[in-house]
């Protein structure tokens, strides 16, 4: 690591604590004044340090800044085999993460970033995605899994968000099928997953699974066209101080703890009992036609059993709720 990454990590590790220049530098074996290069670049970086004549620096325990080390401080044991890094601004979390995957990456890549300036959701949807306020993830998966049973990966993520959100917030969630999850009626989170199939034998190659969650309200607030339909985490009024990175890694260490044993569908019943889409009218979209149909059950590979207006039922694997 650098100085910089060195000196986050302890300062991110002891919100509220101070630590002199010179402890600092005597500890990473570097001069005061690299010290203090990277404190300043810190700061510029957007992290709220302190600098007090005779007690040294100190981050304030309300700084809400995603990063690699203040999520590991909330990993579990599963959670800790995960490689964490963390960007300031991309385009696109899970082209990143593809990127990585098409050069051999192993599996266990996980990309943050505190924006995305062309995120997507499903069916081509652009994902609004500002900084400071959401969380946008994408996890690189190599799962042993052939492409008709990688809904599994995208209802499990569902789970693990939900039960994070509910940890974090003290709010219940529900789940639309296949995967946004939701609160008090309106989307907090949305999850694309996209894989790479092996045409050989049909299995899947990779998977990146990216999580999308409206943590807190921009100051802008949301643009009119989801004003209505979106929600967040918590209130705009609310501080929140280092919630995001708890979520991040509480997100992580649900997923993984499923993940390791996913065919045995553990996530299943947590599934049903979210699950706002049963009974429900539903539009199916095929061959660029859009059907009117009622969602009526849910198999233990999360397909969806529709029955449309002429009494014909269905299961499906994905479509437009």
């Amino acid at each position: 690591m650098t100085v910089k990454e060195h000196i986050l990590a302890l300062l991110d590790s002891n919100k509220g604590e101070y630590f002199s220049g010179e402890e600092i530098a005597v500890q990473l074996s570097v001069t005061r004044s690299a010290v203090w290069k990277a404190i300043k670049s810190l700061q510029t970086d957007g992290y709220s340090i302190q600098a007090v004549t005779n007690k040294g620096y100190s981050m304030s325990p309300q700084t809400d800044i995603l990063s690699a080390s203040a999520i590991s401080k909330y990993l579990d044991t599963q959670g800790q085999k995960l490689r964490v890094e963390v960007f300031k601004t991309l385009s696109s979390t899970n082209e990143a993460v593809k990127s990585l995957a098409s050069n051999g990456e192993a599996e266990g890549k996980v990309i943050l970033s505190e924006e995305q300036t062309a995120g997507r959701g499903r069916m081509g949807r652009k994902f609004f995605s500002p900084p400071g306020t959401g969380i946008y993830m994408s996890i690189l998966l190599r799962p042993k899994l052939s492409a008709t049973d990688s809904a599994l990966l995208t209802t499990c993520a569902a789970v693990a968000v939900a039960l994070s959100i509910e940890s974090v917030s003290g709010k219940e969630t529900q789940i639309k099928w296949v995967n946004d999850v939701f609160m008090e009626g309106k989307k907090v989170c949305g999850i694309l997953t996209e894989a790479s199939v092996s045409l050989e034998n049909g299995w899947l190659d990779y998977a990146v699974l990216g999580i999308g969650i409206n943590v807190a309200l921009p100051s802008d607030g949301f643009p009119n066209d989801l004003t209505e339909i979106a929600t967040t985490v918590i209130s705009e009024n609310n501080s929140y101080g280092d919630l995001r990175n708890r979520l991040v890694a509480e997100v992580l260490n649900n997923f993984m703890g499923y993940y390791e044993q996913l065919t045995d569908r553990l996530f299943l019943s947590e599934y049903r009992k979210r699950l706002i889409s049963l009974g429900k009218p539903v539009t199916v979209i095929k061959n660029n036609e859009q059907l009117k149909a009622t969602a009526i059950d849910i198999d233990n590979d999360c397909h969806l059993k529709v029955r449309y207006e002429n009494g014909d039922e269905e299961y499906l694997s994905n479509g437009e709720g």
